[in-house]
């Protein structure tokens, strides 16, 4: 029988490209929370999204952290190095050799002594340069081999750290080279030469470099793909090269120059590399040739890894810049990976990368919202995201206050909203079969195969059973499994939220906690109580009826006056319009009314507040009261005026006062309101109306409990 040969055969390997197949998705909670509070302190969502990526999140670093460590490294390799290593190492090596020849002409007693005492005196009268003096030994007559060795070892040195500066890793690869590798290294620099000179004068072609390559690609581990890719590796070495120079004093770079012509013995592979250095000054005349830095430290680096390091800070300039992000039409995809990773490590280079797929998440996916002149705002979807959020957190705060009832009813003789939640002691609602056996199913799933016995009768002759699996369905309901179906109050309200926007609003802190109250609002009567009718209002120097993508977006204002008048009479037309509703009034505000709306239209503003600015606001609240309105005022700071005042608005119109800290704004607002509801259906169904107060349950027992009432995911 033939084998019918596997079309389909896979090959398996490392995945090197691309981003994580596997990775998580981008988790824009954080994000978008972190954005919308900023944009409710009034920034744009575009410089939200920019402090969010300066600022990074709990889990990794952001770009004001990843700038911080480049800028540290960059200050490190400054105060920790100097550029005199090569110049030391060259030193030590002519001190050894001078010490060694002074021993051998001691020691040497066949030495005739006019030769003896010339050649102590050539070693006594040495220059003091360090250049000079290995100049002037070119033409010694060594009599110790150690000592003619170890002057060797100074061309050998010198030749390879100034191929090292135009070539890394060239410094490494020429110890212990050859006449013949010495041989070698000129005829390439003369051969890259000649075709840099073509590419200048425009001559080169394709073939040119493929047989340079063919000839000299052992010398360019990097296997550049063209001659563009090559020459950018080289100038931008080389122009490090140039930095390090310039970095160095006037009688540093002097010493190197004449050190220059010892390399390997011989002036030519010098003016070789002036050439190459020419050359490529020529073709990339952009690259910063001119720069300098100043070195303080204590390590002497030699001229490779010096270059090496004016390369690095070359980087590290680069990623600062790019981590700024303070050009025009700067992304998270401008920084440059493999750099980062390199100088910073590869966590630095994950946390980037987290960061741009952030950006490019929040751009794509409909949180930020382009507006039509061309500026991003919060999208309708941002807004709901941030609604759930806020109404989450003021959730989790109303269930776990003390005094609460466990009592988890939506809404007595109510409608069925469509929403499931679990079964909770105490709840009398229907349960929803469907989802009930949906999660049995689903967990005995997940259970694995139901292991059985084989028979349920022992054989005489055996008193083991043996277990077998079975595959056979079973669904059993536990008590976890039970959900049961919400219902929804018939009773419907129109609610006035009025937030005070005063100058003292914004400068005292409260700018932000009052917009997030707002916003926790307008999401729980969206979602929970859709026949509400909600209106939210702004009242400073004048009233005013906002969308909540207004509010939110407001900037603060300075301008004078608290028009609590205006406002209350923009709600009461609300009430108006909506006769069969219940009117609930909340009133958000940190200061005495000093405007009110005149008969004709203007603002009359006075402070200290003036009587018929007092009156006219407690005559439109009077008017509130009327029309059947339940109200709540919010009296933030502690100012004596102004709790005066405000307790005395709710005395004549039996409501309530309370004066919350700032982060529990949204939590007395959100549950004033339901506690409102409550009440209504309360006395609609015949029962009492409890009794509002500070620190009383509120009758929110349909809402409060210790599991809480539940916000839509």
């Amino acid at each position: 029988m033939t084998r019918r040969p596997d079309r389909h055969r896979a090959r398996y390997g490392t995945y090197v490209d691309g981003p994580d197949p596997l990775a998580p998705p981008v988790d824009l909670a954080e994000a978008l929370d972190a954005i919308g509070e900023d944009v409710m302190a009034g920034y744009s969502p575009e410089r939200a999204m920019r402090e969010f990526l300066r600022r990074g999140s709990q889990e990794r670093e952001g770009l004001e952290d990843l700038a911080r460590r480049v800028a540290e490294k960059r200050r490190e390799i400054l105060q920790r190095h100097n550029l005199d290593g090569t110049m030391q190492e060259v030193r030590e090596l002519l001190d050894r050799a001078v010490l060694e020849e002074r021993k051998q002409l001691a020691r040497d007693v066949d030495l005739d002594d006019t030769d003896r005492a010339f050649a102590e005196m050539q070693l006594e009268n040495l220059p003091s340069s360090t250049a000079a003096a290995v100049s002037e030994l070119s033409s010694y007559d060594w009599k110790s081999r150690q000592a003619r060795e170890d002057y060797e070892k100074i061309k050998d040195l010198l030749g390879r750290e100034i191929l090292d500066q135009r070539f890394q890793g060239m410094k490494q690869a020429m110890e212990g080279a050859t006449e013949e590798d010495k041989a070698r290294i000129n005829e390439m620099l003369s051969d890259l030469n000649d075709l840099l000179e073509k590419r200048n004068r425009g001559e080169d072609t394709a073939q040119d470099f493929a047989e340079f390559m063919d000839k000299h690609g052992d010398f360019f581990p990097e296997n550049p793909e063209d001659l563009d890719e090559l020459l950018d590796t080289l100038a931008q070495r080389s122009a490090a090269a140039q930095r390090m120079l310039n970095s160095m004093t006037p009688e540093q770079r002097q010493e190197l120059m004449e050190l220059s012509a010892q390399a390997f013995g011989s002036p030519e592979l010098a003016q070789q590399l002036d050439r190459l250095d020419g050359n490529l000054q020529s073709a990339r005349p952009d690259l910063n040739w001119g720069g300098s830095e100043e070195f303080t430290g204590e390590e002497g680096m030699g001229l490779g890894d010096g270059t090496g390091a004016l390369q690095d800070l070359a980087e590290l300039d680069e990623l600062s810049e790019q981590l700024q992000q303070s050009y025009a039409g700067a992304r998270m995809d401008d920084v440059d990976l493999d750099k980062l990773s390199r100088q910073l490590g590869d966590q630095a280079a994950v946390d980037a990368r987290k960061l741009a797929e952030l950006e490019k998440a929040l751009r794509e996916s409909g949180y930020l919202k382009r507006g039509s002149d061309g500026q991003f705002r919060l999208s309708p979807k941002a807004m709901r995201q941030l609604g759930k959020a806020l109404l989450r957190d003021v959730a989790e705060k109303i269930s776990g206050r003390r005094g609460s009832r466990d009592v988890q009813r939506a809404g007595a003789g109510g409608e069925f909203s469509g929403a499931t939640r679990q079964w909770a002691y105490g709840d009398t609602e229907p349960w929803d079969v469907t989802r009930s056996v949906l999660n049995a199913v689903v967990r005995e799933a997940g259970a694995g195969p139901v292991v059985e016995p084989r028979s349920s009768v022992v054989e005489p002759r055996s008193s083991v059973v043996e277990p077998v699996e079975t595959l056979r369905p079973r669904v059993r309901l536990t008590i976890d499994d039970v959900e049961v179906v919400e219902t929804e109050s018939r009773t419907q309200a129109a609610v006035a939220l009025l937030v005070d926007t005063s100058f003292s609003m914004a400068m005292d802190g409260r700018w932000v906690p009052m917009k997030k109250t707002a916003l926790a609002l307008h999401q729980l009567i969206r979602t929970r109580f859709r026949g509400d009718h909600l209106q939210l209002i702004s009242f400073g120097r004048y009233a005013e009826v906002m969308e909540i993508e207004e509010l939110t977006a407001l900037d603060a204002m300075w301008s004078k006056g608290t028009n609590l008048h205006h406002g209350l009479l923009l709600a009461n037309r609300h009430f108006r319009k909506h006769p069969n509703a219940q009117p609930v009034l909340l009133i958000v505000t940190d200061g005495e009314p000093t405007a009110h709306l005149a008969p004709d239209g203007e603002v009359w503003f006075s402070y200290p507040p003036h009587p018929v600015t007092l009156a006219s606001t407690v005559q439109e609240l009077e008017n509130s009261r009327r029309l059947g309105a339940h109200t709540s005022i919010f009296r933030l700071g502690d100012d004596p005026g102004l709790a005066r005042f405000v307790d005395s608005l709710a005395k004549r119109v039996d409501g309530t006062v309370t004066a919350p800290e700032l982060e529990d704004l949204g939590v007395e607002v959100v549950g004033s309101y339901l506690g409102a509801r409550d009440a209504k259906r309360g006395a609609s169904d015949g029962g009492s109306v409890p009794k509002q107060g500070r620190g009383q349950d509120r009758g929110f027992g349909g809402w409060f409990g210790n599991r809480g009432f539940w916000v839509d995911e």
